[in-house]
């Protein structure tokens, strides 16, 4: 293809977009002839009439129609693909809004934000710690980081690292109450309930929602965690929350073949094409970083 196919299509579409030729020809910073010749050559070489011209206004016929989304498509992947170059080598700047669970994040994700930024003082960061999912594309979020398993298809995801759930008991409770056997012995004991009375559980290959009863409720894992380790019923926790307290002894592990297998905790943004380098980059800063805790070393 020769260069000279490209030409006229960005004062074409300055043309459709401003509806006349003045107009398009300052936008472009060029003479108005100039506009008017790229256009008549364009058209030539379409063999198409694009455009219908009066003294006052200038409007498009069909095929103009058709060919401005195409060219506009053109431009923006042109842009596109200009910026994706530009960022494989720039440093993460500017304005970077996120947010995360608000236990999680205290413990895992702002430690390593703070540290990114001070690899890149350039960058600004506003994060919301919330146990509500929010929309990314509504409140005008970069990046947000969710556990478990994801529902909203529009997002691109990254894995960030691992997340096992497990159910468990302290052994002051289980020498009061006995450890259960099956998940119909669940009905018999003191379930902790924390932000939801369902429990992830597994029978047989099959992953299913149990709902469970207790006299103990509040919407805080680590709530949840203390009063499991004063005895005061059973809980189901992730990883994080528990495996200390598994490798001290002071939490029993429950029903292990019947745990939900491993989910994740996840990277999620705004469906594009091309990841700015303060996402980008921060993404991978969080995946490492959390490679490294002790509670994904195994």
């Amino acid at each position: 293809m020769s260069d000279s196919r490209w030409e006229g299509i960005d004062e074409f579409v300055a043309v459709a977009e401003c509806s006349q030729f003045t107009a398009a020809a300052e936008r472009l910073g060029v003479s108005s002839s100039h506009i008017s010749r790229q256009i008549v050559r364009l058209e030539e070489r379409l063999q198409t009439r694009l455009l219908y011209r009066s003294t006052r206004r200038v409007t498009l016929t069909e095929a103009g129609q058709t060919f401005l989304q195409h060219c506009q498509r053109l431009q923006d992947g042109r842009e596109e693909a200009l910026r994706a170059v530009g960022d494989l080598t720039s440093e993460p700047k500017g304005m970077l809004r996120m947010t995360c669970a608000v236990a999680y994040g205290e413990r895992f994700i702002v430690p390593l934000v703070t540290r990114f930024m001070g690899i890149y003082p350039q960058l600004r960061v506003d994060i919301e710690l919330s146990n509500r999912p929010l929309d990314l594309v509504h409140e005008s979020l970069d990046l947000a980081i969710r556990l478990g398993r994801l529902q909203d298809s529009r997002l691109v995801a990254t894995r960030l690292a691992p997340r096992q759930m497990y159910l468990c008991a302290s052994p002051s409770y289980l020498e009061r109450y006995g450890r259960p056997h099956s998940l119909s012995e669940l009905s018999r004991h003191n379930c902790l309930i924390g932000s939801s009375d369902l429990w992830q559980l597994e029978q047989n290959g099959r992953e299913f929602s149990q709902r469970i009863q207790g006299n103990w409720r509040c919407n805080s894992g680590q709530a949840v965690l203390d009063a499991a380790l004063q005895g005061v019923g059973l809980c189901q926790l992730p990883d994080y929350y528990v495996l200390e307290h598994l490798k001290s002894g002071a939490l029993i592990s429950l029903l292990q073949a019947h745990q939900p297998p491993n989910t994740a905790v996840w990277a999620l943004y705004p469906q594009q094409r091309h990841l700015s380098p303060k996402v980008r980059k921060l993404v991978d800063y969080l995946k490492e970083g959390l490679a490294q805790r002790p509670e994904y070393r195994g």
